[in-house]
């Protein structure tokens, strides 16, 4: 028999609350909306990533590795990589911009007339006009030589006006993006404020409309605001007074606003002192009575959430795009040196203790770099549906990239912890990745609480046929036959895309996504509505949704180049095999804890005390070990 429980009803009609919040408040409801179809029944998602919350394999985005380029955008975008390369081997210089903390201005005017503050900007409006894909591969020769340069582009694009070219009216992209495309304006994006960090529901930045209704009077401040000292335009979020057309009630919800420094009352504080991206202003920036016109408003009143989290999620691949790069620069630096270092009358790179160092660092950039390429193509392709690629991808990235760095330090010793290698201004620009645009942890959640809001529609729809088995008779035979094939693992057809070479990773791909769907379909029965409050579970959940989506890039990718007969198919190969065997190992060791056995169970009641214990002394607990 079926269990279910008030879960499945509260989760069609509300977003899952708690410190999920942040990553998820207007994604989820979008998903909300998304998945009423007019029968009632939820509207299935073509997303890779949401499916396999059902054990579902989707192959759409997947297989074959998408390709989206033609033959002309492959010619444009081979005529910017190379000027953008050259620039940066011979015109930045990464360490000078890290010891001034600061882009040299020379830098920041050659970056202008190549056109790199409009990469996405459309032709019409002044831009290049990139698409998703080409815009990548720019970022990531520019994340190979100098992140700090590359957070100010990003912030300058990839968030800072990404609201006026995703929500703008046709008016505000006219008025300001050609001005933000060749430079002559910065751009910046505010949301983070002293209280609130994750959770952007406690803003405390207000907007409230004028008496004579032309004007938003904008009070408030934002920290840790990336070219806040250097921005003309910023997109600023701030609680507005909206009144219900149905109840009459009115209460405060976000709203998004395009906001010019020449308004007056914006005023930044000096620029932070940071461990990493010294280069990249970050400053506090305060709003003291700015008048903001009515017509500024970016996405409608009380539509900031949606604003903000779909400019999160569009801005996200682009950092795994540009940590690939950084990722192949470390390996590049290690490479180089292991060939030619000798130890005990041999290169080190010889000795298998190096050797298993260089291959999991290309083994990672290979699984981000297939991450990056493939959800690119997917927006490139019009899907609409990819926060949690997005998602995925930011975290494997960040976590990935620092793991590179580290490593590359450690195989050239004291030589890679001196400042002219250049990998200890890398390892420290790499530390933010991981915090800011949602923080990986935050990111895990949203990831676990998305996909298993999906799964839930499904289990919520089974249980409302319930009450009708005979009518429904479809729906259950439906479901039964998904639980049977998901025991068969069966791939929906993507084995036909996959090289028989790879078929054995390709079976233990399609056999995590089948276990993986069971697990998260357990703890939905078992946990109901409080499976927000399951974090512990929900990040094992994530860990394993990375994963299988680590394993599905590279074999789509990996077998695309066997097929078309590519010189580095086998090494490729070899990397996805080693891939998947590991990630299959992980994956099995996370839903093993999700089961939660006696002993899961007493490590994380353990966990869970040792923290309290530790908070509420204010520090260590423990007696020390000579007694004073």
């Amino acid at each position: 028999m079926l269990r279910t429980s008030s879960f499945f009803t509260s989760l069609g009609r509300r977003s899952v609350l708690g410190s999920f919040r942040y990553a998820s408040s207007a994604a989820a409801q979008k998903k909300t909306d998304e998945t009423k179809a007019s029968s009632g029944q939820t509207k299935e998602s073509k997303s890779f990533g949401m499916n396999i919350f059902r054990g579902v394999v989707k192959t759409d985005q997947v297989f074959p590795f998408p390709e989206v380029l033609d033959t002309e955008q492959k010619e444009t975008l081979q005529m910017l990589v190379d000027p953008c390369a050259k620039f940066f081997e011979e015109v930045n210089d990464p360490l000078k911009n890290d010891s001034i903390e600061k882009v040299e201005d020379k830098v920041m005017e050659g970056l202008k007339e190549m056109g790199a503050f409009g990469l996405q900007v459309p032709i019409d409006n002044g831009g290049l006009g990139l698409t998703n894909t080409q815009y990548a591969r720019l970022v990531e020769i520019v994340g190979s030589h100098d992140l700090g340069v590359g957070i100010t582009l990003g912030a300058h694009q990839s968030i800072g006006f990404k609201g006026i070219l995703l929500f703008g009216s046709k008016e505000q992209k006219e008025k300001y993006l050609p001005d933000l495309a060749c430079g002559k304006n910065v751009a910046a994006f505010c949301l983070t404020e002293p209280g609130s960090g994750s959770d952007a529901s406690s803003i405390k930045t207000k907007a409230v409309l004028s008496p004579d209704g032309k004007h938003y009077i904008l009070n408030g401040s934002k920290i840790w605001i990336s070219n806040g000292g250097l921005a003309e335009i910023f997109t600023v979020f701030a609680k507005t007074p909206v009144k219900d057309e149905k109840t009459g009630e009115t209460k405060e919800k976000v709203s998004a606003f395009i906001v010019e420094r020449s308004y007056g009352g914006v005023s930044n504080g000096p620029p932070e002192k940071k461990m990493g991206i010294k280069a990249s202003n970050t400053a506090e920036v305060y709003f003291e009575d700015c008048k903001v016109p009515v017509e500024n408003l970016l996405g409608g009143i009380g539509g900031g959430f949606k604003v903000a989290m779909n400019i999160l999620n569009n801005g996200r691949f682009g950092m795994a795009a540009a940590l690939s790069g950084t990722m192949s620069s470390c390996i590049k630096k290690a490479v180089e040196f292991g060939s030619q270092r000798k130890q005990f009358g041999d290169l080190i790179s010889n000795y298998g203790a190096i050797q298993e160092k260089i291959g999991r660092m290309v083994m990672m950039q290979y699984v981000t770099e297939s991450m990056a390429y493939m959800l690119s193509a997917n927006m490139d392709q019009g899907s609409t549906e990819f926060q949690i690629e997005a998602a995925i991808s930011k975290i494997y990235a960040s976590e990935a990239a620092w793991f590179c760095a580290d490593e590359a330090i450690q195989i050239m010793g004291g030589m890679g912890y001196m400042r002219d290698s250049g990998l200890e201004r890398v390892m420290r620009d790499l530390r933010i990745f991981r915090i800011f645009e949602g923080t990986n942890d935050i990111l895990r959640l949203f990831i676990a609480l998305t996909g298993s809001q999906y799964a839930g529609s499904y289990l919520k729809e089974l249980k409302k046929a319930m009450s009708n088995p005979l009518g429904n008779i479809g729906m259950f035979l439906e479901y039964g036959s998904k639980k049977v094939l998901k025991s068969k693992t069966d791939d929906n057809g993507a084995k036909a895309h996959i090289h028989p070479s790879l078929s054995s990773s390709a079976d233990q791909t399609f056999a995590a996504v089948g276990e993986f769907g069971s697990v998260v379909e357990q703890l939905l029965m078992t946990h109901g509505k409080n499976i927000t409050n399951q974090q512990f579970l929900l990040k094992r959940v994530a860990d394993s949704a990375i994963d299988i989506y680590g394993m599905v890039s590279v074999l789509s990718r990996a077998s695309r180049s066997l097929k078309e007969g590519h010189s580095s198919a086998d090494h490729e190969a070899t990397i996805t095999k080693i891939f998947c065997n590991e990630a299959k190992a992980r994956i099995d060791t996370n839903l093993q804890a999700c089961h939660a056995t006696k002993g899961e169970k007493e490590n994380f009641v353990g966990l869970e005390r040792i923290s309290k214990d530790v908070v509420a002394n204010g520090g260590l607990l423990q007696r020390h070990p000579l007694g004073f």
